[in-house]
């Protein structure tokens, strides 16, 4: 009895609520327009809500409310439902009526074409933010100052770069400047689709080399894609080859702005990962180009000095070229790697202060550098799995039975002296030398640990080994501070990411 009543109080509210008083944080004026295939609609803002039913392109609703990247929609008797925000055309009834009193600009529209554009309260990257926008808005713009638009959006209006902006109707101003959208071709045999932006997100289906894909967003090293009809899902940029799709009027940006995708970025004295930093950028922040230097980008910073930032962390808009992750695809396709995460089982190798067992941090360590070698087009096999004994032999076994081009043992360290700490990296033959080299230099290099260096070692796993094989030991859990920093998430990212670009830079070298 409660329930019918809630929806027939539901329904009546939905009814007349065009005549009841409206707060400034009801988004209830405007409609919709589906513009894919179709959507699935659900009973709340997010995907582990059920789904209600689904709509199809071309289809209007009225919004009744907004939240984060979801607009709940009015549907038949009264029934409401929410949909993402990035399929559909957002028409504001309230900026039309703007417009029509606004005699410098007629009709003019555009669509917002980065990832979250800040409206800012005046032109200026100083001014306050006022709101942001999401990829796929569709906004009014009044006037334009230098490389600014003045625009509006809901019951909000204020100030945006215009580069960020594609034109939508005649009444642009003649110098609107508009990023290029790019397809996406696969150049992987299998290329892996994920539910957001990360290696760790879970698969949801897969496309094949040679389809081509609209690019409808780009985060970090990741594109997003409509891999199949009304589904879209997130695969990694630096298998696809991009080619930018011809603007609507026709019009290429001439300078190259690049745009940090994330928080504490940081900007440094050189071209290397080994110089200064100079200044830390936020997520959102945009600078112009200079030059291309190998990996890096020289950039021109607020007080008029240069600075320079790793190519992979930030996206371009412009004639230079987006720089991918360095040596991903090219030199890790198709080479064979077996990763051996050290202990298991009955042997827990070292204990943490904290009570961590070594082999339990490997393991982690390992699956990781997996998913991201796997990503890259290696083929990858793991000693071990899960929390299992394996004896040593079996270990360098699977590496001549795969004939590995490499084999990575990982390992935690420890001493009685809880102020010990650093990496370390061994090799045994001479002929495993350079790889344990590139690894580790790669490795220290992201992380910024202690080198206590590479050097000989007397270990079964690469002194039995006929294949090029490192062992590293990635810290010390001995060491209370260097314990909690080693079992953090940015750690493990970061130490992967370093065996990965070593491995990469090894095979650039050694072919």
């Amino acid at each position: 009895m409660v329930k019918k009543f809630s929806l027939l109080l539901l329904s009546i509210i939905l009814i007349f609520g065009a005549f009841m008083p409206q707060g400034k944080s009801v988004a209830s004026t405007g409609s919709i327009t589906i513009s894919t295939d179709f959507i699935n609609v659900r009973g709340g803002p997010g995907l582990s809500y059920p789904l209600i039913k689904t709509v199809n392109r071309g289809e209007k609703y009225p919004i009744v409310n907004e939240q984060g990247d979801w607009i709940e929609i009015q549907l038949a008797y009264g029934q409401t439902g929410w949909l993402v925000n990035w399929l559909v055309t957002k028409e504001t009834d309230s900026i039309k009526m703007d417009v029509l009193t606004n005699s410098t600009v007629k009709n003019t529209t555009g669509i917002v074409n980065g990832d979250t554009l800040n409206m800012r309260k005046e032109p200026s990257t100083s001014s306050p933010v006022i709101g942001k926008l999401t990829n796929g808005t569709s906004i009014n713009i009044y006037s334009q100052q230098n490389n600014w638009f003045e625009v509006g959006f809901s019951n909000l209006r204020g100030w945006v770069l215009s580069e960020f902006i594609d034109s939508q109707s005649t009444g642009a101003p003649s110098s609107v400047p508009q990023k290029n959208r790019y397809t996406g071709t696969v150049t992987a045999n299998s290329l892996s689709v994920r539910s957001s932006a990360s290696l760790n997100s879970n698969l949801i289906g897969s496309v094949t080399m040679g389809q081509s894909f609209t690019i409808v967003e780009e985060k970090n090293n990741w594109a997003k894609i409509e891999f199949k009809s009304g589904s879209f899902g997130w695969v990694a940029g630096w298998f696809l080859e991009k080619k930018a799709l011809e603007s609507q009027i026709g019009q290429a940006v001439k300078e190259s702005i690049i745009t940090i995708v994330h928080n504490g970025t940081n900007i440094r004295k050189g071209p290397d990962v080994q110089t200064d930093v100079v200044e830390r950028a936020n997520q959102g922040g945009t600078y112009s180009v200079k030059r291309v230097i190998n990996d890096w980008y020289e950039i021109k910073l607020k007080n008029g000095q240069t600075g320079y930032i790793a190519g992979w962390l930030v996206s371009i808009n412009g004639t230079k070229p987006q720089i991918q992750k360095p040596g991903a695809e090219e030199y890790l396709k198709n080479k064979t790697i077996v990763l051996d995460p050290g202990h298991g089982g009955t042997d827990k190798g070292a204990t943490g202060v904290s009570g961590m067992y070594e082999k339990d941090l490997t393991l982690r360590t390992a699956q990781l550098l997996a998913d991201k070698l796997t990503t890259a087009g290696a083929t990858v096999y793991i000693t071990r799995k899960n929390d299992s004994y394996l004896q040593l032999a079996s270990r360098v076994n699977l590496a001549r039975t795969y004939n590995a081009d490499a084999f990575i043992s990982l390992h935690y360290d420890s001493n009685l002296d809880p102020s010990a700490r650093g990496m370390t990296g061994y090799f045994y033959h001479s002929y495993q030398q350079a790889l344990a080299e590139s690894v580790f230099a790669s490795t220290i290099g992201q992380t910024k640990m202690k080198s206590r260096g590479v050097r000989f070692g007397d270990f079964y796993v690469i002194r039995e080994n006929s294949q090029k094989a490192v062992l590293l030991e990635l810290g010390y859990l001995s060491n209370p501070e260097e314990e909690m920093s080693i079992k953090s998430r940015g750690f493990q990212e970061n130490a992967t990411d370093g065996v990965y670009d070593g491995l990469a830079r090894y095979f650039k070298e050694n072919p």
